[in-house]
Formats: structure tokens, C-alpha cells, sequence
């Protein structure tokens, strides 16, 4: 199914969810506890975003100090933030998808299943400061700015060691001043 169409159908769908359970809803208990419900949902969600979010920011702290990529809990934390935001959109069926999001067990299947089935890729964006082997090279001694020229090979011109002279964003007439 193309993801244009999808989105379409979410787009149609999920108000008239919505729009059903709030008149469902409505009708069993009455319009203002319908809507104090809504309100008391939608600061739950935000209080649960801050508590879980804030847990989740330590332990991807700890992963980083500890030399390794935090996948898992960047996986956690975009599901988080999804929760967060279904919660503070109005309405009974984005709530029930947010507080289930909030369950710890239930983001890691969600998280394996996406690792399965969802292709990542690497895109290069600034292929200039790449080695040949796809490493970046931010050693000093090695770095050369990309607009080397054979004067920058002559040994008898004179070098500076001031930034602006040899920064390889000056134009090359600031690099004579």
C-alpha cells in the first residue's frame, strides 16, 4: 500500500474514531466529565513524558559516557515522544495508543519489530572530510582543506599560524591580507 494512501486514510480515520468514542463516551457519562476526561489525559501524558523522558535522557547519558551507541534508548525515547504527543491530541483512541506506549514491555516489541522490518541507511552528507574507507579524520596533522592547490605544495611559501589565514572558508584574499 503507498504511504500517500496511508497517510490519507489516517487522516480520515482517526478523526472519525475520535468523533465516535467522544459521542460514545459523552452519552454514557456526560459532555463536561467527557471533556474534564480529555483535559486530565492529555496532563497525565505530559507528566509521564517528563518522568520517563527524563529516565530516558540519564540512561543514554550513561551509554554515551560508557563509549557506546545509545540505539536502544534512542529507539525508547522517539517512541516516548510519539506517546507524549497522542496523549495531548484530544480524543479517547490517540490516549489508549499513548498510555500504551508509556509500558516499558510493550516499546520493546514494538522496538524489535521496527529493527526488523524498518531499513536505515546512511547518507553522507558531507562526503569532503570522509577518508576513502568512510571514517571521518579530525586529526590536525592529516586534515587539508578541500580547495588545496599546488601553491599549498610550494615549500617556499611562507605559512601563518594565524586561524583566519589558513581557515578553509576564507577566500583566498583574505588569506593574502
Amino acid at each position: 500500500m503507498p504511504l500517500g494512501l496511508i497517510i490519507l486514510a489516517c487522516f480520515i480515520l482517526l478523526p472519525t474514531i475520535e468523533i465516535y468514542l467522544f459521542i460514545e463516551v459523552g452519552s454514557v457519562i456526560g459532555a463536561i466529565p467527557t471533556i474534564l476526561l480529555t483535559v486530565a489525559s492529555a496532563a497525565a501524558g505530559t507528566y509521564m513524558l517528563r518522568q520517563q523522558g527524563l529516565s530516558l535522557l540519564m540512561r543514554m547519558r550513561a551509554e554515551m559516557d560508557s563509549g557506546r551507541v545509545p540505539s536502544h534508548e534512542m529507539m525508547h525515547g522517539a517512541m516516548i515522544v510519539f506517546a507524549g504527543l497522542m496523549l495531548l491530541i484530544p480524543g479517547f483512541f490517540t490516549d489508549a495508543i499513548g498510555l500504551l506506549l508509556f509500558i516499558p514491555p510493550l516499546r520493546e516489541v514494538i522496538g524489535n519489530y521496527l529493527a526488523r522490518h524498518v531499513k536505515v541507511q546512511n547518507l553522507n552528507v558531507n562526503p569532503g572530510y570522509r577518508r576513502r574507507d568512510g571514517t571521518v579524520d579530525l586529526n590536525e596533522d592529516e586534515w587539508s582543506s578541500s580547495r588545496h592547490t599546488e601553491q599549498d605544495d610550494d615549500p617556499s611559501r611562507p605559512r601563518s599560524n594565524d586561524p583566519d589565514q589558513i581557515s578553509p572558508w576564507s577566500s583566498d584574499d583574505d588569506k593574502r591580507r
